[in-house]
């Protein structure tokens, strides 16, 4: 995001989209972000945090204002080895902080894993799964001399279907996000890796998400669409799976590029001071999206702690922190508290994750490029030395990789339609039909950022990929199948070959199997007018004519999907397609992790989104069109909690396949659900006041020559972003002819304030106050397998809070993936929180349990709950 025309140094910045404290005209009532001020100071007593916080205090004690500062700001694009990084504090032994890419894999280097989506993983409905993706994850990050691993996704959540980057997270719903985010982030954690929850909050749409990138497609708009959220929603939908991440642990936090009720999110003191680290209690610390930090001691009193990648436009040389921020704190703009709190909250997460001070893994790569030999410091085109070492690290103390990424990308398929074809057994003939089975001609990583679909469809385009070190296709896994069955094989590999395929496919004791896609991803890249986000729900590259020709010439045709989310399905009930199978975006294990389910290896999973008849029928859409002139478009998220299977449910709209659908290869049957109320204490809200603000070690030097550029003991890297003062005078140092200016003539009251403060009654712990997970009530039920065939299913758990036309008739409260033999009888155990079971009280400020009845259902899916009880 470029910063408006002619605005320099440190208060014009500050003034230039302080949105929290000086309202723009093209605020609306019901769409503004109240101020919330200060921002929350580390607390040494948080669970979970005593030893970091601890360490990290002794640490930070020890650093000047110029090493606190070079540890909050990145030193710019392009100008190290990974996609943003950090100061060192070489006087301390401490290294650069590597912050990189990808929540799916390592983003741009060599010899390492390409790991399926957060969407995929999500619908294995397996959270042992999930955490064991997220653990090869961090292992292959921390080999890589990653500190910072940019993911997990629960922003978007996935309140339209059409956005771009839903694949990178979880699924719509907010508790299955949720279970998917703390398994991740404990995964990655254990490794040794800061995980980073992002993006926070509402950034459920690539269009218009950055100024500068809209333009760049031709719309005359000068600031970031607004994502307008009433409070009830923010807490029941969008902040609840952020809460679980902050419950897991969560080393960090990434602010997003949009604007939430039209102030920016990474200056948001509402979403940043308020809501993340009072009432969340989160004591990690929240970094930028890259450029989307729009101001410089505002955004750090809103509650910003780290600026990546630390220049305000990639390669400008210029930063709203750096210099600036050293010049911030000496004169008293942003107060000397803060900027400790800001290091220290760095430094707890650095330790957290057990990390030593001086023994980091050193970074083996660099994402700019894959030569050998070349500058370390990219833009400057200085430091030619060796970059990139090549390590493989596609194997870990559990295992290979690869076994991991089989296996979620396999139980995370799942099986929409069958009429008994699957599993297949020694078929005497198949045709696999489509593009979508075969590999890109140019190779598996020939498109930048995978920003095409040529060939089969792995991973969707944008930050959130990773370079495939292989890529099995389905055409090849199930090539070598049939030639170890005896099966006859044929593959055409082209959408548009009509005549060779019509050929193949009218042949008799044929089992076509039909490969097709839909593809979407990140807002910088436009691959055939999706800018990001998809244009339609329809399947690519004419998917859909191919489908219904080949059904119509093949009595036996099976459908595989590769997509980021749902796709319309207009000939799903024809009688000649005889099955269809979702296998979202499996990664590098693509053609294997379909065999196994295609022929029974493995059971498959369950659908992380609803599946629609038509577009309308979401009841949501991308906002295509600015609609608020050259101001910020507004994208009013009306509906509330209401998105897929809830907003279905409150239509009473019929759909194709529900939230959580997925068959099996056996049959189950649900029984005896009991239900046993408690003891639990009652509901305490927090009280009190925290302690006064600390600050640590010795105050800042009053004399500027302390801070000048030490050019005598090192030349300057160009555009490298410092913490130094080129000048003795301040408002020359800053390049701003406002520079003294009264900081209470620009921020928001109490902003300095660094006295105790009262805390909120819904806080009081990591995710929230503590008695929101209480344990209210055990609720149980048998699971038998029918069947002839060993599987798993999944049972899930949904409640209805019974508070009418404001509350949806069900939510999912919880799951579990068992695995039954034949004739066998599981007992599946369900514990219900007092979170579980309460709602949002605006007026109150605090989760409340509503007086209605609430009922407890369980079944195989959002429409499949076949046991039902009353929580008494």
């Amino acid at each position: 995001m470029r910063p408006r025309k002619g605005a320099s140094g440190l208060v014009v910045l500050l003034l230039a989209q302080l949105t929290d404290a000086i309202p723009q005209l093209h605020k609306r009532a019901l769409a503004t972000s109240d101020p919330f001020y200060p921002s929350p100071w580390m607390d040494p007593q948080a669970q979970g945090w005593e030893d970091a916080y601890a360490k990290a205090k002794a640490f930070v004690s020890q650093l000047t204002l110029l090493e606190k500062v070079n540890l909050t700001t990145g030193v710019g694009w392009e100008a190290e080895q990974c996609v943003g990084q950090t100061g060192a504090i070489p006087r301390l032994g401490l290294t650069e902080f590597c912050l990189h890419d990808s929540p799916l894999g390592i983003r741009g280097t060599d010899y390492n894993s390409a790991f399926p989506s957060g969407q995929t993983a999500a619908a294995t409905f397996d959270e042992g799964l999930i955490f064991k993706r997220g653990l090869a994850m961090g292992r292959e990050a921390y080999a890589k001399g990653v500190t910072v691993l940019l993911g997990p996704v629960a922003g978007p959540l996935g309140r339209m279907p059409e956005a771009g980057r839903n694949w990178e997270g979880f699924s719509p719903d907010p508790v299955l996000t949720g279970v998917g985010m703390a398994a991740s982030i404990k995964g990655i954690q254990q490794a040794g890796v800061v995980a980073c929850a992002k993006h926070f909050i509402g950034n459920e749409q690539e269009n218009f998400r950055q100024a500068g990138e809209a333009r760049g497609y031709g719309f005359d708009i000068d600031e970031s669409l607004s994502s307008n959220i009433d409070d009830k929603t923010m807490h029941e939908l969008y902040l609840w799976p952020f809460a679980d991440s902050v419950r897991a642990g969560v080393g960090s936090v990434m602010c997003s590029y949009q604007q939430v009720n039209n102030s920016y999110g990474c200056q948001n003191s509402k979403l940043l001071n308020d809501l993340l680290k009072n009432e969340l209690g989160f004591q990690g610390f929240v970094m930028s999206d890259w450029q989307a930090q729009h101001t410089g001691a505002a955004s750090a009193v809103a509650g910003l702690d780290m600026s990546m990648p630390g220049d305000t436009v990639f390669n400008s040389r210029r930063s709203y922190w750096g210099t600036n921020l050293t010049l911030a704190v000496l004169n008293g703009t942003v107060p000397e508290w803060r900027i400790d709190d800001m290091a220290t909250r760095i430094m707890a997460a650095f330790f957290k994750v057990n990390g030593t001070v001086g023994k980091q893994e050193p970074i083996n790569f660099s994402f700019w490029t894959q030569d050998t030999y070349g500058p370390i410091h990219w833009a400057a085109k200085q430091g030619y030395q060796q970059i990139n070492h090549h390590v493989n690290v596609q194997t870990g103390p559990e295992g290979r990789h690869g076994d991991v990424i089989r296996e979620v990308a396999a139980k995370g398929t799942v099986l929409l339609k069958n009429t008994g074809v699957l599993p297949l057994k020694k078929p005497k003939f198949i045709a696999v039909i489509g593009e979508d089975a075969g590999p890109n001609p140019l190779g598996p990583n020939a498109c930048d950022n995978r920003g095409c679909a040529n060939g089969t469809l792995a991973m969707g385009w944008g930050s959130g990929t990773a370079n495939f070190p292989y890529l099995v296709t389905p055409d090849a896994a199930l090539l070598a199948r049939a030639i170890m069955d005896g099966t006859r094989y044929e593959s055409v590999l082209s959408n548009y070959a009509t005549s060779q395929i019509k050929s193949l496919v009218s042949l008799d004791n044929v089992t076509a199997i039909v490969f097709v896609n839909a593809d979407s991803g990140e807002g910088f890249i436009n691959v055939d007018g999706n800018m990001g986000d998809r244009k339609n729900l329809t399947l690519w590259k004419n998917g859909d004519d191919l489908i219904r020709n080949v059904s119509s010439w093949c009595p036996n045709t099976i459908v595989v999907i590769h997509s980021t989310g749902p796709v319309l399905l207009p000939w799903h009930d024809s009688p000649n397609i005889t099955a269809i199978l979702w296998a979202g975006l499996p990664g590098q294990e693509s053609g294997n992790s379909i065999h196994d389910v295609l022929y029974g290896v493995t059971s498959p999973g369950r659908s992380p989104f609803t599946w629609g008849a038509t577009r309308e029928s979401y009841g949501t859409d991308v906002l295509y069109q600015p609609n608020n002139g050259k101001a910020a478009p507004q994208q009013d998220f009306s509906e509330g909690v209401f998105i897929d299977y809830r907003h279905f449910d409150k239509a009473n709209a019929s759909l194709i396949y529900p939230f959580g659908h997925g068959l099996s290869y056996s049959t189950f049957g649900y029984t005896n659900l009991r239900i046993q109320k408690l003891p639990a204490p009652p509901y305490r809200p927090t009280t009190g006041t925290t302690a006064p603000a600390p600050t640590f070690g010795a105050p800042p030097a009053s004399n500027l020559t302390e801070y000048l550029f030490p050019s005598a003991s090192f030349p300057p890297i160009y555009q490298y972003i410092y913490p130094y003062l080129n000048t003795t005078d301040p408002r020359a140092a800053s390049a701003d002819a406002h520079y003294g200016q009264n900081a209470s003539q620009f921020l928001p009251p109490r902003a300095l304030d660094g006295s105790a403060q009262p805390r909120l009654r819904a806080s009081g712990g990591a995710g929230g106050n503590p008695g929101l997970w209480d344990v209210l009530y055990e609720v149980s039920a048998d699971v038998t397998n029918t069947g002839a065939v060993h599987a798993d299913e999944v049972p899930q758990l949904y409640v209805s809070l019974g508070a009418g036309a404001g509350d949806p008739r069900v939510m999912l409260r919880g799951f579990r993936r068992v695995s039954v033999g034949p004739g066998e009888t599981v007992e599946v155990l369900f514990r219900v929180t007092r979170r579980d079971v309460s709602g949002w009280d605006v007026g109150v400020q605090d989760w409340v349990v509503g007086a209605g009845e609430k009922r407890v259902f369980v079944g195989r899916s959002s429409r499949g709950l076949e046991l039902s009880g009353v929580l008494g």
